[in-house]
């Protein structure tokens, strides 16, 4: 009896459309055959057969490439604008930061205090920002 092997993650598994490829292929290939093909047909006279076939390969790689290569489940132009932002695009220093949870609870505080100050007319208490936004909405 014949054993088939099932991946446990299915996930993965792409659907076929034609001559066992799928349809990101089929375009793929189908681009580079539409750029590749008449390139060699229009070389082949003036530099020779051997040239010709050599530039249509050079021509057609890179739509080869993009219809072939994945690597953790990222298809070639995903990859390649990653590594464009990273070398080209973010700033090359990129600073720690946190947003220190005792701080936020600390500023929280303080600005409950100073509503609770503003509601009440604690004139005195409230703080001396909110004292010159007064004066200044006041005077303007």
């Amino acid at each position: 009896m014949a054993y088939v092997p099932v991946p446990k993650d299915l996930t993965k598994v792409k659907t076929k459309v034609a001559f066992n490829l799928t349809k990101r292929q089929l375009v793929c290939f189908g681009g580079g055959a539409l750029i590749g093909v008449p390139l060699f047909f229009l070389l082949r006279g003036p530099v020779g057969n051997s040239v010709a076939a050599m530039c249509m390969m050079l021509v057609m790689l890179p739509f080869f490439m993009l219809a072939m290569y994945e690597k953790h489940g990222q298809p070639l132009e995903k990859i390649v604008g990653n590594i464009i932002k990273v070398a080209v695009i973010r700033p090359k220093e990129r600073p720690y930061q946190t947003n220190n949870f005792y701080a936020v609870l600390e500023r929280q505080e303080k600005l409950d205090k100073e509503v609770y100050d503003i509601v009440h007319g604690n004139q005195k208490l409230a703080a001396p920002a909110v004292r010159k936004r007064r004066k200044d909405r006041a005077a303007g």
